[in-house]
């Protein structure tokens, strides 16, 4: 079965380049924002997004990574910063593609158990087939697909792209 390349390399950068300053009009007047990146590509995600904001803000960004069981998301949430570390601070919940909501959903449940100034969320690729009422606030692209195509993003050098 062949892939089609929904977003080549040029195009994916371009898209984490135009999040990164929406997130940034969105905090301007912040000095420390968390992207919260989602173990395994919306991690990477989120490293791309930090590297990005601290080329074009002075804001300091602090990167967390968030471990949630895809399968069994009730399981206990684990991140790489202690809870100390991004209570009372403006947070951005990062992952690569919104298929259900259900990991997105679970994340945000988790950084809810403490208080924050804001929290948002951002994907490169939103599926729209959400089972739960999770709202993304900064998009790569919007894909209406059926739910029996998959979507995969890759970061590896060689197979870098977005594809159906």
């Amino acid at each position: 079965m062949s892939q089609n390349l929904i977003l080549n390399p040029i195009q994916i950068n371009h898209k984490i380049r135009r999040i990164a300053y929406q997130i940034y009009e969105t905090f301007p007047n912040e000095k420390e924002l968390v992207i919260a990146g989602i173990s395994g590509n919306g991690y990477v995600f989120a490293e791309k997004l930090t590297e990005t904001l601290q080329e074009i803000t002075p804001i300091k960004v602090l990167i967390c990574e968030v471990k949630i069981n895809k399968k069994k998301p009730m399981e206990k949430v684990e991140t790489s910063l202690k809870k100390d570390d991004y209570k009372d601070k403006a947070v951005i919940l990062v992952d690569d593609v919104l298929h259900s909501g259900t990991t997105l959903i679970y994340g945000v449940k988790h950084f809810l158990e403490v208080p924050l100034k804001k929290l948002k969320t951002a994907v490169l690729v939103d599926r729209n087939h959400k089972k739960f009422p999770i709202k993304v606030d900064f998009k790569g692209i919007s894909l209406s697909t059926s739910l029996q195509e998959h979507v995969s993003v890759s970061f590896d050098q060689k197979t870098y792209g977005v594809y159906l």
